[in-house]
């Protein structure tokens, strides 16, 4: 049975890059990461090191602090899905927040799709469907529902690789369909059957 990663390794990948998986540690234990297959060292400079997928893994399973709320500093991005989240304080900092995880994620496709591929979402994308839709539509400009306004708003469906994408009218939601497809997502309108409320089923495209 292989052994777990130390408290420091395993501290090393929690501080893990949550979009990207870049690593910070000290070298030996960067060194070590790689030896059990939980990170790769880049090879073009500036050789940084990343998490496998068996390192996002022991990543995602490790405990998380029981809080009502994330701390407002605790320094970790999360894409904006829509709802009762609060607006951002400073929306100049969630802009360059924003467009920075959508570059890392795009960096992360081109290392992980067997192709180098960046019109294409990768494996990480495909584990966290509602997270990463929701980064293309906020990168891309549309704004999110929140407590001071509507907008589009993303969840997850009973269906595999798929998430539903809400928006106020038929405009923002072919806007929306028109943002996913660019970032390489397929996107079609439904009604749901009671309602008769108007949907996008979304999910990353393959090919």
């Amino acid at each position: 049975m292989t052994r777990p990663p130390s408290a420091a390794q395993r501290r090393v990948i929690e501080g893990a890059d949550p979009v990207t998986g870049r690593l910070r540690g000290t070298e030996a234990q960067l060194a070590a990461l790689v030896k059990r297959g939980l990170a790769f060292r880049h090879p073009r400079p500036p050789h940084e090191h990343f998490l496998t997928p068996a390192g996002h893994r022991i990543r995602e399973a490790a405990p998380e602090p029981v809080t009502q709320e994330p701390a407002p500093d605790a320094g970790v991005f999360a894409a904006r899905v829509g709802g009762a989240e609060e607006p951002p304080g400073d929306p100049a900092a969630r802009l360059r927040e924003v467009r920075s995880a959508w570059q890392g994620l795009l960096e992360l496709r081109r290392m992980t799709n067997p192709d180098g591929a960046v019109d294409r979402p990768c494996g990480w994308e495909r584990s966290h469907l509602v997270r990463a839709a929701a980064l293309a539509l906020e990168a891309a400009g549309h704004r999110p529902a929140d407590g001071d306004a509507d907008g589009y708003r993303v969840r997850a469906t009973p269906q595999p690789e798929a998430v539903a994408v809400h928006a106020p009218d038929a405009e923002r939601l072919a806007a929306c369909a028109a943002t996913l497809e660019r970032a390489g997502w397929q996107a079609g309108e439904y009604t749901e059957p009671r309602t008769r409320v108007r949907y996008l089923l979304a999910s990353p495209r393959r090919v």
